[in-house]
């Protein structure tokens, strides 16, 4: 086995887990196994009688696979909750934990092309199967298409500006590393930072390639209805779009403000839970991690 502090050090570790309030045979879910630290503290909670059910698309991910009876591994993308739960007899469960984050492995590895420190492919890819990268986004989505998915995904200010210099260079400049990317946008880079600028940047094309807002939505609503009334549903986030689709769900059980609302799930907690001083100083990605805990009605 790996040892998961390789392959990521787990955000809100305590936090995430104790929002579950475990009960010792109790049926529960790690929709994003990743490093396997959140699944290796359920189960440590768990008694000899107890489950997890824990999935994760990437490969990588299985690599940190601990060797215990009770753990039932999905290697699918958690958008298949129900599915997956039904097919191995628990319907309804007690809890369910999901860690929204990119692992730090992802991150660390170069070919998986989810870092600015690095040069790579442009990949972006969370599942290797899909067919979808960033580079094809770039080569091939219309200038309107841009547009969007950086104003939208990325809240880059002059997005605008960024979709019509790629779609007027990207014949010229082959876009298909991350270092022929930071040299095609030299020249429209805005703000005072240009690794926060390209972050953005990085950030809209990874939710495009894996649907990320689509898929936590599809988790949302899949938890609401596989949870037993009075189980819990804690989840982390990383970036603002993801708190609010969280937040608006958990509180009204709909995300569009025209829709009637029937809310499944009561918040635990108000205001979300963040990292303290000590852990941002330990692991600096933890700084935009975002914990909010819901129980089922």
């Amino acid at each position: 086995m790996t040892d998961p502090a390789f392959y990521h050090t787990t955000v809100l570790l305590n936090e995430a887990v104790d929002g579950l309030a475990i009960k010792e045979n109790g049926v529960y879910v790690d929709a994003t196994f990743g490093g396997g630290g959140h699944s290796k503290l359920i189960l440590s909670k768990l008694g000899p009688e107890g489950k997890l059910i824990a999935f994760d698309q990437d490969e990588d991910a299985w690599r940190n696979k601990p060797e215990d009876d009770r753990l039932i591994p999905v290697k699918e993308n958690f958008k298949y909750l129900r599915r997956f739960l039904r097919l191995h007899g628990h319907s309804e469960v007690d809890g369910i934990l999901a860690d929204l984050g990119v692992s730090s492995f992802q991150f660390d590895t170069a070919e998986r092309g989810f870092s600015l420190r690095y040069d790579g492919p442009l990949d972006m890819r969370m599942d290797q199967r899909s067919e979808l990268t960033a580079a094809h986004i770039l080569r091939t989505y219309t200038e309107p298409q841009l547009h969007k998915l950086f104003e939208q995904y990325g809240e880059v200010r002059n997005s605008k500006q960024l979709a019509k210099h790629i779609a007027d260079n990207r014949k010229a400049m082959q876009v298909s590393t991350i270092a022929s990317l930071k040299a095609m946008l030299a020249p429209v880079i805005r703000g005072g930072n240009p690794n926060r600028y390209l972050a953005q940047v990085f950030q809209a094309l990874r939710i495009e390639v894996n649907d990320e807002l689509g898929v936590l939505k599809d988790l949302l609503q899949q938890s609401a209805q596989s949870l037993k009334p009075g189980g819990r549903l804690s989840i982390i986030s990383f970036h603002s779009l993801e708190d609010r689709i969280v937040k608006q769900y958990v509180k009204r059980g709909v995300w569009d403000d025209n829709e009637d609302s029937n809310p499944l799930l009561k918040p635990i907690n108000n205001k979300p839970i963040e990292p303290t001083e000590e852990e941002i100083k330990k692991n600096p990605r933890a700084r935009s991690a975002r914990l909010r805990i819901a129980e089922r009605l």
